[in-house]
């Protein structure tokens, strides 16, 4: 049995981002215009962010943080708290143990 994975075009990702910093902004009870001075964007880039017409990373993150949604960018590079290249090399270091073959009677 095969499994397909569907993978988001970029323009989902685009709309899907925009409708989270539309509902955030909803939910907390700001206009656009308000939440364009707080991020220090225009209304214009601010409005095509929410309708998924594309932005810059700059302004992404700009909204995203006078959202106070920092935990959004946060989640894009978690810490690393076990690092794979130092578990491999500390699998690497570890003592072999060494059968010895006696030859001749014991």
């Amino acid at each position: 049995m095969v499994v397909q994975r569907r993978y988001r075009t970029i323009e989902e990702w685009e709309t899907l981002v925009g409708e989270q910093v539309r509902a955030t902004r909803i939910a907390g009870d700001i206009d656009q215009a308000r939440l364009a001075e707080l991020a220090d964007v225009s209304v214009g880039a601010l409005s095509n962010l929410e309708c998924g017409k594309g932005s810059s990373l700059k302004t992404v993150v700009a909204v995203v943080r006078a959202l106070g949604r920092t935990d959004w960018l946060e989640a894009l590079a978690p810490p690393v708290t076990v690092s794979p290249i130092l578990m491999l090399r500390a699998k690497q270091k570890s003592p072999r143990a060494r059968v010895r073959v006696r030859t001749g009677n014991p």
